[in-house]
């Protein structure tokens, strides 16, 4: 992996582990407020999901390159190599319309979306809705840019030890 490929992967975790965070204090506060001291958040519920569908989205991309999306490849792996690769690079091309289709429609969905508000946070529904090209678009990189090894299966963590045996107990 790349220098700029490197630097794409890590702001791309760092945003979706500050979208996570982010989900975590807003909610553990609207829940102490509420049973500590019977008050709440009213953007609380609204923002938190808006922030949980954004980090699935972003997060996508870094999923395929993790080898963390569900894939059902018993009958795939039985196949010869040459044919293997042929189905995983046309696996690519439907991943990369699929999602270059989800940008085109994802923009013109924050499009209709803007000019109406959300009901707690009375910002434009467009801004929540943004999740869906930004996503797209991130999935989209990452996919051009990982491509040939997903292809080839390799994985980010495919290449990682497993995690050591513990040691035996002493008796």
């Amino acid at each position: 992996m790349g220098r700029a490929e490197r630097w794409f992967v890590e702001a791309n975790r760092a945003v979706v582990a500050l979208a996570l965070a982010a989900i975590f204090v807003i909610v553990f506060a609207n829940v102490v407020l509420r049973y500590g001291f019977g008050w709440s958040l009213s953007w609380a519920e609204e923002t938190a999901r808006f922030l949980m569908v954004f980090g699935a989205f972003a997060g996508a991309g870094l999923a395929l390159r993790e080898g963390r999306l569900v894939e059902i490849d018993l009958f795939v792996a039985l196949l010869p190599r040459r044919l293997r690769l042929a189905l995983r690079w046309a696996t690519v091309l439907a991943m990369g319309g699929f999602m270059a289709a989800l940008l085109w429609l994802g923009i013109a969905f924050v499009e209709f979306g803007w000019s109406k508000e959300t009901m707690a946070t009375q910002i434009p529904r467009g801004v929540p809705y943004l999740a869906l090209p930004i996503g797209a678009a991130l999935f989209l990189v990452h996919l051009l840019l990982f491509a040939a090894r997903y292809v080839q299966e390799g994985y980010l963590f495919a290449d990682l030890p497993e995690e050591p045996a513990a040691a035996p107990e002493a008796r």
